[in-house]
């Protein structure tokens, strides 16, 4: 399997540790991004990749390698060490760049058929919140299904963990790397993104946006044709 592991932050701690065990754990080809560093620009509200094209982004050229290798992969990986409560500024400015792939405008194809995995660590508390900023895109990304993984490592770098919970956190990741590796090849997205795929497949005949209704069109989903078969 090919996986792509999204870094919320430029340094190696429990978040990147954390997945970068699952990753392993999967097994298969791994490619990691971090930001800022391998992209940090801030979403300038064009609007130019719902209107026109995503290319005509400002910033397509940089985030393109990350894309490419997103839409290449069959497991995403989302991972962000909890910041007040969310996920890092790095990650929102890198979600952000993708509202135009949401189910609603013009989604890619090819995330109706992978798996997704949103991890969080924390001292203390905000792993669920900071998930649900992740797997919020993720879900209108289509992907077919999506994990999330929450850890309160009280500490604030990896080689502090405790020894009880970083087998607590291997245990977690070997269970979540057993259910994705079984379901590989396989996949079909949850009856909650279908059922979201087929209201945004009856509002797209009226084509209230003429990009994204062109492109529906286009792909044949305004009739019988799903991307997940």
């Amino acid at each position: 399997m090919k996986i792509v592991i999204i870094n919320g932050q430029n340094h190696k701690g429990s978040t990147y540790h954390i997945a970068r065990m699952l990753a392993e754990k999967i097994g298969g080809e791994i490619t990691e991004f971090f930001l800022p560093r391998d992209f940090g620009e801030f979403c300038v509200g064009c609007t130019k990749c719902f209107s026109e094209s995503e290319k005509k982004c400002p910033h397509f050229s940089s985030l393109e390698p990350l894309t490419k290798a997103m839409d290449a992969s069959d497991v995403i990986i989302l991972a962000s060490p909890v910041y007040v409560y969310h996920s890092t500024g790095a990650m929102k400015a890198f979600l952000d760049h993708y509202g135009y792939r949401w189910m609603v405008h013009s989604p890619e194809g090819s995330m109706f058929r992978k798996q997704g995995v949103c991890i969080s660590t924390a001292a203390g508390a905000g792993m669920s919140s900071t998930n649900k900023d992740m797997a919020d895109s993720m879900f209108f990304w289509g992907i077919a299904r999506i994990y999330k993984y929450g850890a309160a490592v009280a500490a604030t770098d990896w080689n502090s963990v405790n020894e009880k919970k970083k087998k607590a956190i291997d245990k977690a990741t070997s269970a979540m790397a057993r259910k994705i590796s079984r379901r590989a090849g396989k996949i079909k997205p949850s009856f909650k993104t279908r059922a979201m795929f087929f209201f945004m497949h009856l509002a797209q005949r009226n084509g209230f946006n003429e990009r994204d209704a062109r492109y529906w069109k286009e792909k044949g989903w305004t009739e019988s044709v799903r991307p997940w078969k």
